[in-house]
Order: structure tokens, then C-alpha cells, then sequence
């Protein structure tokens, strides 16, 4: 029997059709990761295009109005797009959206042609277009079939010789790229565009028959395996969304040059998404903040991903939230993961540590008539952390800022579960009852049980009874902050005022907080801190203690002499305060923990 032949498709046809191809994504996500190399070998292609077809699959609307449906596509895509092949991807649709004509059905002819069209958009989000990469598959495939529109008449038959002209191109990846070469693969973006079309094929050639995706069933592998590669030129791979009015490439492009490399900008003049690796995302974010509102952020640590893919340190994966405080170095020895809380100016939204350094923040702080505010890890966050540690560990323990604090603590233990039932790797999460220097110390305690060989068991039941074993006092120099936080109420903020009250705050072991002492001078409440530490210690042997301030090195400074003098240590480290301390105790506050053996 003679196949039917598909002369004209409409807006169903067409969401379907996307639809299927992004099956073949999901389906293929693993080994997409497996062969990603480049630009660096991140092993994340094929959770990245996952990720943004996810987007298209829960947000585009099927219309049979042809061009609403390639809006509502390219759409969805930019609003999920994920890494550089994602971003460029939505980029490609984008551009066929955008030449797409208001008319009910599409011949392969005009089909053939808007795609074509579309590759000059792709081609314009990157700053640095190179040959054998996805973009190369996409051009390729678009060219050939654009050669084919005045031949073929039938969709199914321009989509398989079309499909055969993008495997020969994909397979010329390997040859183009000396990087790909060298690992034997081909680019695993294109790759990923190739798949795309393959499940594009599969829904014409298989009846057209409407495909259902239960997203909420999905599974998004968030790492594999990385293939070892040179060294990384720029350390945290950046994206983000800005809304706005008029927003022109170029002069995002003008700013984002001086930042790094692989840098992508794709999107309308009402909504950018952005993607490049750089040293320094605080800064790049706080350059383009003035082009619109940042909608969305996301940095990954590129530089940690490969340490834990091609050099896992231990058996069992540590994860804390950023209220630990605990320094870069400390958490690069010991492979520690960190998922950021997030502070709030109004609209305005920073990645703890990431995208607003503790010095930026002082500096809002003072100047912002907006009191800001902080907000716990969402639930999907913890899963995506969980599933990619569960990938690389045998095991993970996440150890977080106290439950009577935030919600984050809660969102790990709900997250865990699902990830367990996923990944079926042991996770246990634990309430530290603690924050700041008292939490880092918790965290490098278990860190240290973990390199010295202790089981998962026997770490989880003691970092359940660390916090009786711990201490953390931390002093103020007004009552300013507290007031505007909500921790303390306004008429006994203008009674602290008027006797000059510097605060001294105790975290108890319930995980709240209280009001220790209420001395009448920085120097009074200091040597109360310290007196309260000596009748703490008494003969017992003094695991560490670690000190955090916001903008008071001297009073961070002053204390570890004093503690040196009475324990014979050093600090276990020093450091700024995570700002969503600062928020809620304000600007020259000085946390000091101590931790018992």
C-alpha cells in the first residue's frame, strides 16, 4: 500500500511534530551527556536540551493557527533554554517564529525556507560561531532541505533526505573539531539537533498519532561521566533571562565581551536569555541589571563538576546551603556542594555568594530604601542537586541551616526523597540547628569523619548531636537591622537606641534564636561574648572554632586572639558573613562558634 503522501501541515501538526522530537531528547539525555566535550566537557548537552524541551512540553499551547504555535514554541524554549546548546536552539526557533507568515497550513516549501531563514538568528546569538558544533548541523540540514523545497511535495520525504544530510554533517563534526577528534565523538549539541529531527520523522512516518509526556514523571539526568579535558578558561558557566522593552543584542554583546567566552545572547527585543562562562557572574549581572528586569539566574561551578566527574575524592557526597560561610578553599578540598538561598531587594534577586558578593551586598544594604529579604532553595533545585550528586557518590549527606531559621532544610528532606526513589543511592539530610560559622564548622567536621573513613551511619547519628556539643554568639552594633527584619519590635529598637544597646544574640539548641545580653558598648559586648565562651569551653578539648563578620575585620580579627590565647588554635577559618545574616543583624556584626570534641 502506498504511503499517503503529507503535502501541508497546520499548527497541531507542527506542535506534535516538536513534541515528538523532544521525546527523542529526554530519551537520549544520558548519552548526550556522556559525549559532551565542548566546549568544555561539562557532561550536561543533554540535560541542558532536556531542560528546555521540558519548557516547551509544559508551556506551549497547541493552536491550529500556524504561527501563534511557532511563537508560543520559540516562546517556551527561550523561557526554559538551558547552556549554550539549549539558548541556541531557542535562538533557531526564535528566528523561525519570527519569519513565519499568518497564513493556516505550511507547505515544505515555505517550511524549507523559514528555516532557512532562522539559521542567520542562530548564527547571530553566538559571539564566536565554530564549525562542527551544533550550529554547523543546523545549517547544513537547512540548506539541503531549503535546496529540496521546489523537488519534494511531501514533508515525510524532505524530512528523511533531510535527516541523512544532517547525519552526514554531524558525522563531519568529528573531523572539524580537533577536540572531538581526540575524545573519538561527535558534538553532542548536534548530536542532540540530529536526535530532535529523528523524533520529528518518527511522528509523520508513524500516523501522526498525538504524543503525551508526563513531565511531572520525567526524569532529568543532571550529569554523567565527564570525558577529561584541557583546562577551563573561565570558571562558572552564567546564564539568565532580562525582561524588558527594546532590548537590543548588541549592546548586551558590548557588555558581556570583557567577561569570558562562549557567549550566547538569543531572544526578542521584550525578553534576552544570556549564556557565557566567566570568572566573575556578580559583576557581569550587576553591569546588564540597568537593560531590564533578571528574571531568572543560574551559575554552575564548572570547575567543581569536573573535580568531582574525573577526580572523586570520597565515597560519600556533603551538601550545605550558602548560610555555612565556609570558604572557597575549604570547599574545594573537600568537594563540599553548596546550594545557594537567594536575597531579595524588592523585584530584585541575587544568588547568595554567586551573583552578589557579601561587599556588593553591604553596599545595597546601606543605600536601599528596600529592607531585602531571603529565600530558601526551591524544591526542584534540591532534586537537580541531588540527582547529579547521587550520580558521582555512593552515598550523600546534606547537613543545613536551622529548620527554626528557613524552610531550606525542609526543602532538602522533601527533595532527597524523591531523589532516592530515582537514583535508589542512601541520602540522609540533617537539621544542624545551627547557621553561619556554627553550620560551617558542623559541615568540615563531617567532612573531616568522611576523608578519615567513617561510615554514612555513624556520621549521620553524630551530626545529630553536634549542635548540644556547639556554641555560637554573635554581636551587633545596633539594634537598626533587627528592627527592620522583624526580629525585634519597633519600640524596643527605639528603647535600644536611645541606651545605645548593642545586642548580643545566641542561636539555642531548639535552632532559634535569642537575645543573649544587652550591653551598652562594642567593646562591653565583645568581652561579654568572650567570658560566656571561656565558661562554655571550661577543661573540655576544643574541636575548632571559626569566626564570620559583615565589614568588622577588626572585631573578627580581635576575637581570634583572644580564642588562640585561650585554645592554643588557630581558626578553622575566617570569613565574610553569607548576606543573609547581615539582612537580619546588620552591617558590623561578628559571629563567633565554637565547637566542642
Amino acid at each position: 500500500m502506498e504511503r499517503i503522501k503529507i503535502t501541508e501541515i497546520n499548527g497541531i501538526q507542527l506542535y506534535n511534530s516538536f513534541i515528538a522530537g523532544a521525546q527523542r531528547i529526554f530519551e537520549n539525555q544520558q548519552l548526550l551527556n556522556k559525549i559532551n566535550v565542548f566546549p568544555v566537557a561539562d557532561a550536561d548537552t543533554g540535560t541542558n536540551l532536556a531542560s528546555t524541551m521540558r519548557s516547551i512540553v509544559n508551556a506551549a499551547q497547541p493552536q491550529s493557527n500556524l504561527k501563534l504555535t511557532a511563537v508560543a514554541l520559540a516562546d517556551a524554549a527561550l523561557t526554559g533554554a538551558r547552556g549554550n546548546s539549549g539558548i541556541i536552539f531557542a535562538q533557531f526557533l526564535y528566528g523561525f517564529s519570527n519569519e513565519i507568515k499568518e497564513e493556516a497550513t505550511l507547505s515544505p516549501s515555505a517550511f524549507a525556507e523559514y528555516m532557512k531563514n532562522a539559521v542567520r538568528y542562530a548564527y547571530e546569538a553566538i559571539a564566536n560561531p565554530m564549525e562542527g558544533t551544533m550550529i554547523s548541523v543546523i545549517k547544513d540540514w537547512a540548506e539541503y532541505i531549503y535546496q529540496l523545497k521546489d523537488h519534494i511535495e511531501d514533508f515525510i520525504k524532505m524530512l528523511i533526505d533531510g535527516l541523512l544530510k544532517a547525519v552526514e554533517s554531524l558525522n563531519n563534526t568529528t573531523k572539524k573539531m580537533a577536540v572531538l577528534a581526540k575524545a573519538g565523538v561527535v558534538d553532542a549539541g548536534a548530536k542532540g539537533f540530529v536526535v530532535f529531527l529523528e523524533g520529528m520523522l518518527d511522528y509523520f512516518k508513524n500516523g501522526q498519532m498525538e504524543v503525551h509526556i508526563n513531565t511531572d514523571a520525567l526524569i532529568i539526568e543532571e550529569a554523567v561521566d565527564a570525558i577529561s579535558h584541557d583546562d577551563i578558561t573561565f570558571r562558572y558557566c552564567t546564564e539568565a533571562m532580562i525582561n524588558g522593552k527594546n532590548l537590543k543584542r548588541e549592546e548586551f554583546a558590548k557588555v558581556m565581551e570583557r567577561f569570558g567566552d562562549s557567549m550566547v545572547i538569543a531572544g526578542s527585543p521584550e525578553k534576552m536569555r544570556i549564556h557565557i562562562h566567566t570568572d566573575t557572574p556578580w559583576q557581569l549581572f550587576e553591569d546588564i541589571a540597568h537593560f531590564g528586569t533578571i528574571t531568572y539566574k543560574k551559575v554552575d561551578d564548572m570547575v567543581m563538576q569536573n573535580e568531582i566527574a574525573s577526580n572523586r575524592k570520597y565515597p560519600i557526597g556533603l551538601l550545605t546551603d550558602s548560610t555555612c560561610d565556609i570558604p572557597k578553599e575549604l570547599l574545594e578540598k573537600y568537594q563540599i556542594q553548596v546550594v545557594p538561598l537567594t536575597v531579595h531587594f524588592g523585584d530584585e534577586f541575587f544568588i547568595d555568594r554567586i551573583t552578589l558578593q557579601p561587599e556588593q551586598f553591604f553596599k545595597k544594604l546601606e543605600s536601599s530604601a528596600v529592607h531585602p529579604t531571603s529565600a530558601q532553595p526551591t524544591f526542584p533545585e534540591f532534586v537537580n542537586r541531588y540527582n547529579y550528586m547521587s550520580s558521582h557518590f555512593d552515598s550523600v549527606i546534606g547537613v543545613h541551616i536551622s529548620s527554626g531559621m528557613s524552610g531550606t532544610w525542609q526543602n532538602s528532606l522533601n527533595a532527597s526523597r524523591k531523589a532516592m526513589e530515582e537514583s535508589k543511592k542512601k541520602i540522609s539530610v540533617v537539621d544542624s540547628k545551627r547557621l553561619t560559622s556554627a553550620l560551617g564548622l558542623t559541615v568540615l567536621r563531617a567532612a573531616e569523619a568522611i576523608e578519615n573513613g567513617l561510615g554514612h551511619d555513624e556520621i549521620v547519628a553524630q551530626l545529630s548531636t553536634w549542635h548540644e556539643k556547639s556554641k555560637i554568639l554573635v554581636t551587633s552594633r545596633s539594634m537598626k537591622f533587627m528592627v527592620r527584619s522583624g526580629r525585634v519590635s519597633k519600640t524596643k529598637g527605639i528603647v535600644g537606641k536611645i541606651f545605645g544597646i548593642k545586642p548580643i544574640v545566641e542561636v539555642m539548641n531548639h535552632g532559634k534564636t535569642e537575645v543573649f545580653g544587652k550591653p551598652l558598648s562594642e567593646k562591653a559586648s565583645m568581652k561579654m561574648v568572650m567570658k560566656e565562651m571561656e565558661r562554655f569551653i571550661g577543661n573540655n578539648e576544643v574541636w575548632g572554632y571559626a569566626i564570620t563578620h559583615s565589614a568588622n575585620t577588626e572585631g573578627a580579627m580581635w576575637y581570634a586572639g583572644q580564642m588562640e590565647a585561650i585554645t592554643g588554635q588557630k581558626p578553622v577559618f575566617i570569613n565574610q558573613a553569607s548576606p543573609v545574616l547581615a539582612a537580619n543583624v546588620g552591617l558590623g556584626v561578628v559571629a563567633l562558634s565554637v565547637l566542642l570534641k
